[in-house]
């Protein structure tokens, strides 16, 4: 008989940048009362007494939505720019469990791995950088009744790191800046698959660039014979028996699990990069932090110029 649905979602944060790490998020729900033949689940109209769509709707509620609308801007002086991203990973996390309260608790519980290099190598963060333990207590008690009263539990939260080194190497092999994701999302589908037990599964995952076919990629993770339902700029679909993935823009609008795997790869990126900045203050004190996008980051490294050896500079540059 089945236990209801397994709907999960998958998104990246740090495609783009010429610093730190690449990474892709995962979160996997159990949605219970899901039956054969309906739609994909409406997780913010199940949760909506603790979740909303966006920051302006919250009026208390917790917002899930796409990382870049919930990441503010690092210019403003009244907030923290990543309020509203730990206050929905860590009330997630803390509503099933004990509410990571450092950076290294919550690396640990997302099963991250951070390349060994000294720029990341440093003292622990405090969590929340924003708020207080004891509000996000509060929160994650709301979220826990609303999940427990529409039949939801959530079964992982996770997130793959590819470190500049292996990024580099990754990207001579394959030349292909979205075949590296791949491997981080195939490594995530087959933990879905592990999870389902056979049970249906829906797989929603933000398009990889401008991609649209990815039979491959779902079979070789699934080890069952797939097949392509739908290969268009709406969507690429496919079927492993119960196990149904699709690729499609902007999923985290549509896609309370892909809003929730956005956040994780963006808050676990900027945690990196805030010992990245740490690391490299200790070296030279008047260096101004950068969130390593390309502007910035050659900002960053030609003011980092004389202190940087060259082969800290060929491991810590990202070639695309």
């Amino acid at each position: 008989m089945s236990e209801g649905l397994i709907y999960a979602g998958i998104d990246e944060a740090g495609y783009g940048p010429r610093l730190g790490p690449l990474c892709v998020g995962l979160s996997v729900f159990r949605v219970r009362d899901w039956q054969a033949g309906d739609p994909a689940p409406d997780l913010w109209g199940l949760l909506s007494s603790a979740v909303s769509r966006s920051i302006k709707e919250r009026k208390g509620r917790i917002p899930f939505a796409d990382s870049k609308v919930l990441k503010l801007s690092n210019q403003l002086k009244r907030s923290h720019p990543l309020i509203h991203l730990e206050r929905g990973v860590l009330a997630m996390l803390g509503a099933s469990a004990e509410m990571p309260i450092t950076d290294t608790d919550l690396f640990d519980r997302l099963a991250v791995a951070l390349e060994p290099h000294d720029w990341y190598d440093t003292d622990c963060t405090a969590l929340p950088l924003a708020g207080d333990c004891n509000a996000l207590r509060l929160d994650a008690a709301m979220l826990r009744n609303a999940m427990a009263s529409a039949g939801v539990e959530l079964l992982a939260l996770r997130c793959v790191t590819i470190g500049e080194s292996s990024f580099n190497a990754e990207l001579r092999d394959r030349r292909n800046k979205a075949d590296v994701v791949c491997g981080a999302v195939r490594a995530h589908l087959e933990r879905v698959a592990h999870l389902a037990e056979g049970n249906p599964a829906r797989v929603i995952c933000d398009r990889l660039s401008g991609r649209m076919r990815y039979a491959d990629l779902v079979a070789s993770a699934t080890g069952t014979e797939t097949r392509s339902l739908e290969e268009s700029a709406r969507c690429s679909r496919y079927a492993a028996g119960e196990f149904g993935v699709q690729f499609l823009p902007e999923g985290e609008r549509k896609h309370l699990p892909v809003a929730l795997a956005s956040m994780v790869a963006k808050l676990v990126r900027e945690l990196a990069m805030v010992r990245f900045n740490r690391y490299w203050a200790t070296r030279n004190p008047e260096i101004k932090p950068t969130a390593g996008y390309w502007q910035d980051a050659n900002r960053w490294l030609h003011d980092m110029d004389a202190e940087l050896h060259d082969s800290e500079r060929q491991t810590l540059v990202r070639m695309a």
